[in-house]
């Protein structure tokens, strides 16, 4: 496990946001970034930035192609189940490159990281015996149809596609099965699932992960 190293503390020290997409994990850890004087890493941010260089790497050390598939072959041509395959089978690698991130900051208080390649069997091991270091948010299916009829980015697939709807739909089921393999491995590692259901603002989601982390947090910053 790549995670053992730390030089600075950081990562045994991090708090983990984890779970689906369109479960309001970033806005969750905005809110408790502010209110607790905290730094928040967003992982799809890095993700599609500053680890975009070493993906590429990767593909020219093992001599696969760096081009990524066409749209088409990557959202219509696939099923949703050979899409979430790949998805999770890329997610071992990628965290080792979040970590590298994560070790390179140095922080008077927790950072607290955020995002769905935060996998529960990946970051279980850097918990030691604090699981309550984690939580993992998902939206109900109600939710996430709410999400997708509301939200734009969530409702339609930014890429030039032959087949919008196909596309579309082959993403959502894809998150589907993805959400559903991170609330499985949360819940047999004993890591919390909170399922949102959109009824409450974000801000009481918020409140609840911050009772959760309440024993590792520092007071509120002053308003």
């Amino acid at each position: 496990m790549p995670g053992t190293w730390d030089p600075h503390g950081s990562l045994h020290r991090t708090l983990w946001i984890g779970g689906a997409q369109w479960a309001g994990k970033t806005t969750v850890a905005e809110l408790l970034a502010e209110r607790y004087g905290l730094t928040a890493y967003h992982y799809d941010f890095h993700d599609a930035r500053g680890h975009q260089a070493r993906r590429i790497a990767r593909r020219v050390a093992t001599g696969a192609p760096t081009a990524d598939p066409t749209p088409d072959g990557m959202w219509v041509d696939r099923s949703p189940e050979e899409l979430a395959a790949e998805t999770l089978a890329g997610f071992p690698e990628r965290f080792g490159w979040v970590l590298d991130d994560l070790r390179a900051l140095s922080a008077g208080r927790p950072l607290l990281a955020e995002g769905w390649g935060l996998r529960p069997e990946l970051v279980h091991p850097l918990l030691s015996d604090s699981p309550d270091r984690m939580v993992v948010l998902v939206p109900t299916e109600e939710f996430r149809q709410h999400q997708i009829r509301t939200f734009p980015r969530a409702g339609a697939l930014q890429a030039d596609v032959s087949d919008p709807a196909r596309a579309q739909a082959n993403r959502v089921a894809r998150d589907r099965l993805v959400a559903a393999d991170a609330v499985d491995h949360a819940r047999r590692l004993g890591i919390r699932v909170i399922e949102v259901d959109g009824t409450e603002p974000v801000t009481a989601t918020a409140d609840t992960v911050a009772t959760h982390f309440a024993r590792h947090l520092p007071a509120p910053e002053a308003a």
